[in-house]
């Protein structure tokens, strides 16, 4: 299971975007998640006519490891760590998988909604 996923709200926590808050756009594959904001690069793109794009230099959006930023608590304000709590007592025996759990907040277990 994932612990952050698209549409969540993060804060980066190392780097030179460190401090920025953004929303997931997109997870890239396993460890990789493409954050609104953050981690822009320039880039230089040639003209190609026959798509009707100029070139020039574009501002572009790259990935940033999941690592690096943590999922945002509205109710403290802060970035906090996630765990998962298992759904049942016969669960526990389970592995964590999509279905058995939810995501929770580890300061005060409140469920995160997604």
């Amino acid at each position: 299971m994932n612990k952050i996923r698209k549409g969540d709200q993060v804060i980066v926590l190392t780097g030179r975007d460190k401090g920025k808050r953004g929303t997931v756009t997109q997870r890239v594959d396993e460890d990789r998640i493409m954050v609104e904001g953050v981690n822009v690069v320039k880039k230089h793109v040639k003209p190609n006519p026959m798509k009707g794009t100029t070139g020039g230099v574009v501002d572009k959006t790259m990935s940033i490891h999941q690592s690096n930023v943590a999922i945002f608590n509205p109710a403290t304000g802060k970035a906090d760590r996630v765990g998962i709590k298992l759904l049942s007592d016969a669960d526990k025996q389970a592995r964590k998988t999509k279905d058995n759990g939810v995501r929770v907040y580890k300061s005060s277990g409140e469920e995160i909604k997604a």
